[in-house]
């Protein structure tokens, strides 16, 4: 299975390495296993990517 992760970007963005798959939307042939994957991997990355985003000034908190 592979994901794709966009670098550079303020926020940490994980998808799929595929496309939208339309021919088979709706038809029950979906396999939902490279999303599943695309979003445990930015789980995985996002202790990082907030620590070091934050020690670099890119991330503020409003409120």
């Amino acid at each position: 299975h592979c994901v794709n992760i966009t670098v550079g970007l303020p926020i940490l963005r994980t998808s799929v390495d595929h496309g939208t798959a339309f021919d088979i939307a709706g038809k029950g042939k979906a396999d939902p296993t490279s999303l599943v994957e695309a979003i445990v991997t930015a789980t995985h990355l996002a202790p990082t990517f907030h620590s070091r985003n934050r020690v670099e000034g890119k991330l503020s908190h409003k409120g």
